[in-house]
């Protein structure tokens, strides 16, 4: 009998500790999720940044009197470049996203610059980057908001204190403003990537007079 009582003992233990190694290489899992999804926002931010210089360059070889738009520009470069949390860099990003309007509205005042190959290819490019890191952001997002839960509830709460899983910070836009990609074409009636289809016009009901000219 002492035996059985043992056994079941031991059996329970073994059950008890299984359980507890699958929630914390659960945690282990959805931490590795989020520094993951960081790199890919970190690759698409630093894609951005290293566009930054030319494009700053060739907007200064129409409009060089626009000294404080470029040192904004450069500022908040420096800023995203030396950013060593999502908190951090997200700021950085948002700074740079309204100094980079700022930019491409100076350069709407010079056709010949808007015609320019080179500032084309930028403008191509950086709507490309905008996109990715607006993909990158919603999943890494994702993950943090799994893992931040795990370390939150029961009975996963009781591992993460116990084995120091602190909660990550999201990668956040300030305002509705900045959730929108920076706009970069120079149709300011309607934002890049949401133009509208066009609609025929209407047909008028059967038996209908034509309206007089």
């Amino acid at each position: 009998m002492d035996l059985i009582v043992i056994l079941v003992i031991i059996g329970v233990i073994v059950v008890f500790g299984i359980i507890l190694v699958g929630m914390y290489n659960g945690l282990v899992q959805a931490r590795l999720r989020v520094k993951e999804a960081w790199s890919g926002i970190d690759i698409q931010l630093k894609r951005r940044s290293s566009l930054i210089p030319n494009l700053v360059e060739t907007v200064k070889g129409y409009a060089a009197h626009e000294r404080e738009t470029f040192e904004n520009v450069t500022r908040a470069r420096a800023q995203l470049d030396n950013a060593g949390t999502a908190q951090q860099a997200a700021q950085a990003n948002n700074m740079l996203t309204q100094a980079l309007r700022s930019l491409f509205a100076v350069a709407e005042a010079y056709p010949d610059l808007k015609a320019n190959v080179n500032f084309l290819e930028l403008q191509r490019e950086l709507t490309d980057t905008e996109e990715k890191i607006a993909y990158a952001r919603q999943f890494y997002n994702r993950n943090v908001l799994d893992y931040n839960t795990k370390t939150q509830t029961v009975p996963t709460v009781f591992i993460a204190g116990t084995f120091g899983f602190t909660q990550e910070e999201f990668f956040e836009v300030e305002d509705a403003a900045d959730r929108a990609d920076v706009d970069v074409s120079f149709d300011r009636s309607v934002p890049a990537g949401n133009v509208p289809p066009a609609v025929p016009p209407a047909t008028p009901p059967a038996g209908t007079p034509p309206s007089s000219p």
